[in-house]
């Protein structure tokens, strides 16, 4: 599967947090996020394994109680079922990949 950028949509997913599938295969997903400052994605978890890389801006991610600071270049791999949050300390983009496919996030 190949996608052009100019293909890309994005959907609202929580305020001021967007996100837009890139592509998808039989066991991986990536998506885009595009995440405004002072925006946060609250403690969840689920059984997709989440590696990811922080193209611009600035985030604090807590995972199983401990904050991590990600910077641009920075990047991460959160384990199936480990709970864990987002803050946008700036207006940020990142993509991450997840691993059975999300299907939440297909189409």
């Amino acid at each position: 599967m190949f996608k052009k950028k100019s293909e890309l949509t994005y959907r609202k997913l929580l305020d001021g947090v967007n996100m837009g599938t890139l592509v998808h295969g039989e066991k991986t997903l990536m998506a885009r996020f595009k995440l405004e400052k002072g925006s946060a994605i609250p403690v969840h978890n689920h059984p997709h394994e989440q590696t990811g890389f922080l193209l611009s801006g600035r985030m604090v991610f807590t995972v199983d109680g401990a904050d991590h600071d990600v910077m641009p270049g920075d990047s991460w791999c959160i384990g199936s079922d480990v709970p864990h949050s987002a803050r946008a300390l700036e207006d940020s983009i990142a993509v991450e990949v997840f691993s059975p496919v999300r299907e939440d996030y297909l189409g």
